[in-house]
């Protein structure tokens, strides 16, 4: 593996993890913009612009940029999150050309007056969809309780009253502060050609302005609390549990991976045994969820309403447990090489590769190899894994339940 990186002079950072035994590549821009970076007269307005940007440029129409992707046999996408937005693809190298001038001039979208007012009502028809989802509506709800009033807290989604009240030149005003140059990443993994990469981007890009991105990084105190949201038109009860994680920039993100597939992550994990296994819930699962200054181990569950308060004291119970006595060796090394089986699958490809890549840079600023990664989890150590338990992360504890039941202690 080859890693290269270059800024341009508009601020522009590139970089690319060379494999030349790959049969494939991938590239992707990673937009540092997210849910956290709006205020509230134009929240959702990232997810709604990601959107946006596959309507075309002023070198293409929608229908090009779908049928360019189309022609040169991309797997692509993009998706948006609290703190990001992704546009990426994967070809065979000779295709390396066209995905690149591709992502690169969908970097600069028309936006359109007529495409933003149909689209506005396909992200309207989306939020109205997910409502009627209450597993993603209690996740999104706890985001909101955990994080109060701090950014983090924002629905990626926005509202519907916040999406029918956006305006085009609101969008644009916000791309414009929030796509700047200086604010992307185009990262590429797999079999590409960096030199003919570089000419091409320095080529299309010599024309964009950097521009001032500042992100907001306030500290927050979490707290514990108990929120029940009813809705009797729900028959089972959706439980999500938030407790203090660390952030993307910690070294001990390593270690709360581990403490999270001990406790959650999936079958053999002890909140699978304590809850799925005796029939007493239908799922339930914990994960970290690292993130810019802050973190947390997300969890989620679903039960019968009148199992509820039986499954929270028994979540709390588990937590305790693990608090006190730490984790076994047995359950320290299995969780280890289930981690990092599963990165080696996911990393195998290009395009599975290129996400660990982007985030890395993105995050950190650094280009961490796969077998360096996985060596840190290996390397994982008990007495690591007790200190970090000894915080006792869990005793905060942010629960928000969603379905018929009226009360929860």
């Amino acid at each position: 593996m080859i890693f290269q990186k270059t800024v341009l002079d508009n601020g522009l950072t590139i970089i690319g993890e060379q494999n030349p035994d790959a049969l494939s590549m991938a590239a992707g821009y990673f937009v540092r913009t997210g849910a956290r970076d709006e205020t509230a007269e134009v929240s959702g307005v990232s997810h709604f612009l990601e959107h946006m940007l596959f309507k075309g440029s002023e070198r293409r129409s929608a229908d090009d940029v779908n049928r360019e992707f189309d022609e040169i046999g991309a797997d692509y996408n993009a998706f948006t999150g609290e703190e990001y937005t992704v546009y990426y693809g994967a070809v065979l190298p000779e295709n390396q050309h066209r995905i690149v001038d591709l992502l690169t001039d969908m970097m600069r979208p028309s936006l359109r007056n007529d495409d933003f007012d149909m689209e506005k009502n396909v992200i309207l028809e989306e939020i109205a969809m997910y409502k009627d989802r209450p597993q993603f509506t209690v996740i999104d709800e706890a985001r909101a309780t955990y994080y109060v009033n701090h950014p983090l807290g924002h629905s990626v989604l926005g509202t519907t009253e916040s999406i029918t009240a956006l305006a085009r030149d609101q969008m644009y005003a916000y791309w414009e502060r929030r796509y700047a140059p200086n604010n992307l990443l185009l990262t590429l993994t797999g079999n590409f050609d960096w030199d003919q990469v570089l000419h091409q981007v320095k080529q299309g890009t010599h024309s964009w302005k950097s521009a001032n991105s500042p992100r907001a990084t306030p500290p927050m105190t979490p707290h514990s609390t108990v929120r029940v949201i009813v809705n009797e038109q729900i028959h089972r009860e959706h439980l999500a549990f938030v407790s203090p994680g660390v952030p993307a920039q910690s070294e001990e993100r390593y270690i709360a991976d581990i403490v999270s597939h001990v406790v959650g992550g999936g079958e053999g994990s002890r909140l699978f045994w304590e809850l799925v296994d005796p029939g007493i819930a239908d799922s339930v699962r914990l994960g970290h969820d690292e993130e810019d200054g802050s973190g947390t181990f997300f969890g989620y569950a679903s039960c019968d309403p009148e199992n509820t308060q039986n499954v929270l004291d028994r979540i709390r119970g588990v937590y305790a447990k693990v608090q006190a006595e730490g984790i076994t060796d047995d359950e320290l090394e299995r969780a280890k090489r289930k981690i990092a089986s599963s990165l080696v699958l996911h990393d195998e490809t290009p395009r599975g590769r290129l996400f660990h890549v982007g985030f890395d840079w993105q995050y950190r600023q650094k280009h961490a190899p796969l077998d360096d990664v996985i060596d840190r989890y290996l390397g994982v150590t008990s007495a690591e894994v007790a200190a970090f338990m000894q915080r006792r992360p869990f005793d905060v504890l942010t629960v928000v339940a969603l379905g018929s039941l009226q009360t929860l202690s």
